[in-house]
C-alpha cells in the first residue's frame, strides 16, 4: 500500500523507515555510484531529510520499503534552488509548487511500483491544491514518465545521454490523476483513502530546520 508519512512520524515505523534509508543507500551510492553520505546503519541521509518532509512511500506486504519520494515545498529550502538552480538561471518559490526528490526503488520493486509512486505524487498535489511539482530528474525516469504518460514540461537541462539531468514541471489535475489509476488499474476512491488515512490535516511548509 501506499503510505504518507512526515518525516517526524517515520519513528512510528521503525522497519518502513530503516529499510527506506538502506534503499537509498543502495540505489544512490551502490547501484547509481552518487556522492551522498551513508551512516553506519547503511542508511542514506541528507541535511533535507530533517525539514520534515513529506514522504510518499510504497509498504511491501512484509512491512518494508519497496519504493518512496520526497516532497517538500518550494516556499523553504529544496534541492533545486540551492544545488541546481544553474539550470534554469532562477529559482522557484510558490506556494502552489513543491518539490520531489530522492525517487529510489527497492532492488526487489516490481514494476507496478515506480507507476504507484507516480501516482501517489499525482494524489498528493490534489490533496493539497497544488498546481505544479517540480524536480530534477534523469534519463532512466523519462521512461517512466513517458509510458504512465505523464511527461514533464522541462525547463532546463546539462549533459548529454545517460548522463543528461533536466529540471522539469508537471501539472495537477484530477483528469491527471484519473488517467494514471486507468493505466495502472487503482480505483481513485482507494488512492484518496490512503492519502486521507495517513496525513490528516498536516502541511510541511509550517516544518523547521
Amino acid at each position: 500500500m501506499l503510505r504518507f508519512i512526515y518525516g517526524k512520524d517515520l519513528t512510528s515505523f521503525p522497519k518502513l523507515r530503516t529499510s527506506m534509508f538502506q534503499d537509498r543507500a543502495c540505489q544512490f551510492r551502490d547501484r547509481l555510484g552518487w556522492d551522498v553520505k551513508v551512516g553506519r546503519d547503511g542508511a542514506e541521509r541528507d541535511q533535507y531529510d530533517y525539514l520534515n518532509p513529506l514522504y510518499v512511500i510504497w509498504q511491501k506486504p512484509d512491512g518494508k520499503h519497496g519504493g518512496s519520494m520526497r516532497a517538500l515545498p518550494t516556499t523553504g529550502r529544496t534541492m533545486l534552488n540551492e544545488h541546481f538552480n544553474h539550470i534554469i538561471d532562477k529559482e522557484i518559490k510558490d506556494a502552489k509548487i513543491w518539490e520531489c526528490t530522492r525517487f529510489c526503488l527497492s532492488r526487489d520493486a516490481d514494476a507496478k511500483t515506480a507507476a504507484m509512486l507516480v501516482l501517489g505524487g499525482a494524489q498528493m498535489g490534489l490533496r493539497y491544491d497544488l498546481d505544479y511539482t517540480v524536480g530534477v530528474f534523469d534519463a532512466r525516469m523519462e521512461v517512466i514518465y513517458r509510458r504512465l504518460g505523464w511527461q514533464p514540461q522541462v525547463l532546463g537541462s546539462q549533459g548529454k545521454g545517460r548522463d543528461k539531468i533536466s529540471v522539469g514541471i508537471w501539472p495537477f489535475s484530477l483528469e491527471i490523476r484519473d488517467k494514471l489509476c486507468d493505466k495502472i488499474g487503482v480505483p481513485s476512491a482507494l488512492i484518496s483513502s490512503w492519502v486521507d488515512q495517513s496525513i490528516g490535516s498536516e502541511n510541511p511548509a509550517s516544518a523547521t530546520g
